[in-house]
């Protein structure tokens, strides 16, 4: 089972960090360790003092495919989940001034919490699709699929040219702005439209 990643998805995002506006998906992996699931609790790394919440739309592929032209990628996916891409900001940047890849500072043990998911017919229009997460009971992310750079159908033809595609992958979408710093004792909580997925807390 691999897990996607799509980064600077979102033009706001991308200006926040002051990062240049993508021409095509940036793509990176986390391992299945860096997964959390049935809202188990978040514990910061050791090796991090500025780990960031990043809220994203999960997409889980159901069935084997690759070259999928965007025309058929709908029927790769029928069910759409919320997780959060936690980053250890401060090892990104040491990384990012380097040239070096990301995945310490991405997908380090736990840093994918992955919430429920929803059947894809629950929605009318997949490019029309509000999510948030909030923070100690406040909204710190607000997010739809109209803003995406890369709709879902898009970058599962862009992924799909390099990487096969298997039932039980899973595909976090990009982030919208408004990402920040967690510490212990925070909560979060992760909707897609006023649906709560996914809720745990940080230690």
């Amino acid at each position: 089972m691999k897990i996607i990643c799509i980064g600077r998805n979102y033009a706001n995002h991308a200006k926040e960090l002051n990062n240049p506006i993508p021409k095509e998906p940036v793509i990176f992996m986390k391992p299945d360790s860096s997964l959390i699931r049935n809202n188990q609790p978040f514990f910061i790394p050791d090796f991090s003092d500025d780990v960031h919440h990043e809220v994203e739309l999960v997409v889980k592929i159901n069935k084997l495919g690759k070259h999928i032209a965007k025309k058929f990628a709908h029927k790769y996916y029928d069910e759409i989940g919320i997780g959060i891409d936690f980053t250890a900001r401060d090892v990104q940047s040491k990384m990012k001034e380097k040239g070096l890849p990301w995945e310490k500072a991405k997908g380090f043990d736990g840093s994918a919490p992955l919430g429920k998911f929803l059947p894809k017919s629950t929605f009318d229009n997949m490019e029309d699709i509000n999510f948030h997460l909030n923070l100690n009971d406040k909204a710190v992310q607000v997010g739809n699929t109209k803003d995406m750079l890369f709709s879902i159908d898009s970058i599962i033809e862009h992924v799909s040219k390099y990487f096969t595609l298997k039932i039980g992958d899973l595909i976090y979408t990009g982030t919208p702005e408004g990402v920040g710093p967690v510490k212990a004792g925070d909560r979060l909580e992760c909707f897609i439209e006023d649906k709560k997925l996914l809720s745990f807390n940080i230690r």
